[in-house]
């Protein structure tokens, strides 16, 4: 694994399976249950995972923000919504070529955000 490279997230949750759910029907996130117990998720791509956690507040605040790379916002956003998430900022053009952002809550009250890449 590159020196450097993000490799595994917290995600703060007060239920972790209603977090896990919301992730796994967004983003097609694999979930999965941990040797100790604990439930845990993989990318669609493999490279990064991580897990829920208990007792920590919502990350909201202005700070670091983790963005998640999708092929459409719109439907993502769309995605967010159905599964009980919560559009912060829309859909936000960056550039004529379709590259955009936007950011969400999801039921836990985590800040996130969506990254399009431009269209080629």
């Amino acid at each position: 694994m590159p020196n450097g490279k993000i490799c595994y997230i917290e995600i703060p949750a007060a239920d972790v399976g209603l977090s896990a759910e919301f992730y796994a029907k967004v983003f097609g996130w694999n979930i999965r249950v941990r040797a100790d117990g604990a439930r845990a998720f993989d990318d669609t791509t493999g490279a990064v995972s991580g897990s829920w956690v208990l007792g920590r507040p919502p990350s909201r605040e202005p700070g670091m923000l983790t963005y998640v790379m999708v092929d459409s916002i719109d439907a993502t956003l769309q995605k967010v919504l159905a599964a009980g998430g919560q559009v912060v900022t829309s859909l936000t053009p960056l550039s004529a070529a379709g590259e955009a952002f936007a950011t969400f809550l999801d039921p836990a009250g985590n800040l996130l955000g969506l990254y399009q890449e431009r269209r080629t």
